[in-house]
């Protein structure tokens, strides 16, 4: 199990309840299923307020975390402050630069996500999308991975990835899937104009109904033996690509 720095977690329904009221941003709650009482139905009414995302998990997985008592809820605390798609991509616009933002479906190992939020931030990226739930974990391993980049590329969190998606595109924003069932190469694709890079989940790719989803599909070439390059590694080389295109 990743060992956890004690600043990326807080413990005890109302110590959680009065970080969302400070408006500390959390990740996400762990809330113990069988747990019903008046201070956790409050806990519960404030995280759908705000849109933390919770879920309801059994005891074992909250004594994984911390053996403290942490009163069947557990709160994770990112490591930085999650800003507005809108204003990502307004900005963007303004600035008369062509948006370039990075979607993450599922993307849960810390590192991975470190190292994407690094080359992106390297590469002039102007933010990245990752849906609310199903993600890795913002915290002090993915701020040292990213070597701080973290701390300058806005991170848009998605509480629908499906209709985040349709709003990127109605902003003039393409939608590029990168997998390695498309039948064209990234190269051969047009990356100069406005353009979203959808990379999926380490397991099993992209989710097909975001495919279907997209405007186009590319892979990157493989000529070795093993079938797919690590998420992070491949998020870089097409940001480069797009570079490569635009200068």
């Amino acid at each position: 199990m990743q060992k956890r720095n004690k600043e990326d977690f807080i413990y005890g329904t109302r110590a959680i309840i009065e970080a969302i009221d400070a408006g500390k941003e959390l990740d996400k709650l762990l809330i113990q299923k069988d747990v019903r009482n008046e201070l956790m139905s409050e806990l519960v009414h404030m995280a759908k307020r705000h849109q933390v995302p919770f879920t309801k998990v059994p005891l074992e997985k909250l004594n994984r975390v911390t053996r403290k008592n942490h009163q069947g809820v557990v709160a994770f605390v990112s490591a930085i402050q999650y800003a507005s798609l809108d204003n990502i991509i307004s900005e963007a616009y303004q600035k008369g630069e062509n948006p370039l933002l990075i979607i993450l479906d599922r993307i849960t190992d810390v590192r991975n996500f470190g190292a994407i939020a690094r080359s992106a931030e390297c590469a002039g990226a102007h933010g990245i999308i990752i849906p609310s739930r199903g993600s890795a974990q913002i915290n002090s391993d993915a701020m040292k991975t990213s070597a701080g980049a973290l701390n300058h590329i806005p991170v848009a969190r998605a509480e629908n990835l499906k209709t985040t998606i349709q709003e990127i595109q109605e902003n003039g924003i393409q939608v590029i899937a990168c997998s390695e069932k498309a039948e064209n190469s990234i190269f051969e694709l047009k990356l100069d104009d406005p353009v979203a890079i959808l990379m999926g989940s380490e397991e099993d790719g992209i989710s097909p109904e975001y495919m279907k989803l997209s405007d186009h599909a590319g892979q990157l070439p493989i000529l070795g033996k093993i079938g797919s390059l690590n998420v992070s590694v491949a998020t870089g080389v097409i940001l480069y690509e797009v570079i490569r295109q635009r200068q």
